[in-house]
């Protein structure tokens, strides 16, 4: 899917955000922007959703956000595509930066991904993402 040697892969997967009103964003994104659903998961504040811009990359769409205006937003994290989502996290590591999640598997919806998350040189948190299997997210 992408070119970059050092992670494998490479390129933008998502861009995530907290949200207030769940149902209203989704709503909002597919209705009138046309991005598709892709997967969902989660109850309540604990719901997630990855919708798709068009292209193969997603928007991640949290619930449990405060009402109202956020003074820094609702960007949560940005993730990259990365094949070697244990490798990297070392080289990361071993960079200086922070591991915030260590690498682990998890599942969204239908999909089981591996991930592992850090802080970048400014504090931004970012994402390694990987999906396991042939239906790649």
């Amino acid at each position: 899917m992408g070119n970059n040697e050092t992670i494998g892969g490479g390129g933008f997967h998502h861009v995530a955000i907290r949200v207030f009103d769940f149902e209203a964003t989704i709503r909002f994104y597919t209705e009138v922007l046309g991005f598709r659903e892709k997967t969902r998961w989660g109850e309540g504040d604990r719901r997630g959703a990855l919708l798709d811009t068009g292209d193969g990359n997603y928007l991640e769409v949290f619930a449990g956000g405060r009402e109202g205006p956020k003074e820094e937003g609702a960007l949560l994290h940005v993730a990259f595509r990365c094949e070697n989502v244990d490798e990297v996290t070392e080289r990361v590591r071993a960079a200086g930066r922070e591991v915030t999640v260590e690498p682990k598997t998890a599942q969204l919806g239908d999909y089981a991904i591996r991930l592992s998350f850090f802080k970048g040189p400014d504090g931004e948190l970012i994402e390694l993402f990987h999906t396991i299997g042939e239906d790649k997210l």
